[in-house]
């Protein structure tokens, strides 16, 4: 029997779980033994007794848990020393940003582990149901719009008073990607009027569907990578963006940027004169903080105030909804695990299916992914 094993998110700190008791109840039906950490639902909403009812074991100790354990499923990757207590042969499936945090690839690679990154599963229809980064990229959509909410100075629907209309505010989303499409149906629901941007000529139709308008920026030829993220602009269309988001810019109330291109750090599209030239009580809210950022000046996890216009580092914005973040992630996991898992043979690990190839990292004390050693080695210094 697999056991599976579900720690608390201690490093770095985060209130989801990569396990609910519900996904729990079906990794049981699959024959796998599930292993939960005290406590490690508890932030979500999942007490330890809802883990015992769907009939997991609540290990208050990780160390003997990681040292027996097949399967190791979190948020993030495991920290150095837990990485150093797995059983020979574990896998772990996280988060594990290789690209980003190429010495935690190496150091998961060290350990012997067999690691998978959800980041790196293919967006594709049989993939679809295992995609967390765009379960998690539409929770933190909406999110965003309800930060940006709290923080401007205006109401985002037009309200008819006694002492006169107060019109609609205006946001702009720019980047029409699983959180950008959110972001937008939510600040329609909330009343606001609506414009977005994309450097893909492609989404157009998806914005206007929502209700938006879409910004049109001539550009000439851009387009979308394989996996569906925007390709890096030449400096002269970059350009060219600038001179049509400035102008934007000037007429929004509350700015959401979710821009980022796949495995290389944010573009930077907001320029310090474009937040110079929006209004005072203004938001912007950065959601590409964590990869270097969209906006100049942002800062992960800080509100910067320039000019009036408040600019809010967004790095993590899925947690601030930890139980709904928990359980569309906890089904993302289950899918993927029930993908891999074969009771006659264990774990797959085949070099010919494009999910399994596209994903795993490391096996067998060396990193295997050609995609993640490619851009590793580009970044070493000769």
């Amino acid at each position: 029997m697999l056991l599976l094993f579900c720690p608390r998110e201690a490093e770095p700190p985060d209130p989801r779980v990569a396990v609910t008791p519900d996904s729990a109840a079906k990794f049981k039906d699959l024959g796998i033994q599930v292993l939960v950490e005290s406590g490690a639902g508890s932030a979500a909403g999942f007490p330890d007794d809802a883990y015992t009812k769907a009939g997991c074991e609540i290990i208050t100790g990780r160390g003997a848990a990681l040292a027996k354990a097949g399967l190791v499923t979190s948020v993030h990757a495991l920290a150095n020393q837990d990485l150093s207590r797995l059983s020979e042969g574990a896998v772990t499936i996280s988060f594990l940003d290789p690209f980003r945090n190429p010495s935690k690839t190496a150091a998961v690679a060290e350990s012997g582990a067999s690691a998978f990154s959800l980041e790196l599963i293919p967006r594709t229809t049989l993939a679809q149901k295992m995609d967390a980064l765009s379960s998690q990229a539409s929770l933190g959509g909406y999110a965003a719009v309800l930060l940006a909410a709290m923080r401007m100075d205006t109401i985002f629907p037009m309200m008819m008073t006694p002492a006169g209309t107060l019109q609609a505010s205006r946001v702009l989303v720019v980047g029409v990607g699983v959180a950008g499409l959110q972001a937008i149906a939510t600040a329609k629901r909330l009343g606001a009027r609506v414009t977005a941007f994309d450097t893909r000529p492609v989404v157009e139709e998806q914005v206007k569907s929502l209700g938006a308008k879409f910004l049109k920026i001539d550009l000439g030829e851009t387009g979308q990578t394989a996996q569906g993220y925007a390709k890096e602009l030449t400096p002269e269309q970059l350009a060219k963006q600038r001179e049509g988001m400035a102008r934007a810019c000037a007429e929004t109330d509350a700015l959401i940027t979710t821009a980022q291109v796949f495995g290389r750090p944010a573009p930077r599209i907001i320029s310090a004169e474009m937040v110079a030239g929006m209004r005072p009580g203004s938001v912007i809210v950065d959601m590409a903080v964590a990869s270097g950022g969209n906006v100049e000046g942002s800062e992960p996890g800080k509100e910067v105030v320039v000019g009036g216009v408040r600019i809010l580092g967004a790095d993590n914005l899925p947690a601030t909804v930890p139980r709904h973040a928990s359980l569309a992630f906890a089904n993302n996991i289950f899918n993927f695990v029930a993908y891999l898992w074969k009771p006659e043979e264990g774990i797959r690990f085949d070099a010919e299916d494009e999910i399994i190839q596209s994903s795993l990292v490391t096996r067998g004390g060396k990193i295997v992914n050609r995609r993640v050693l490619e851009a590793i080695q580009s970044t070493q210094i000769p």
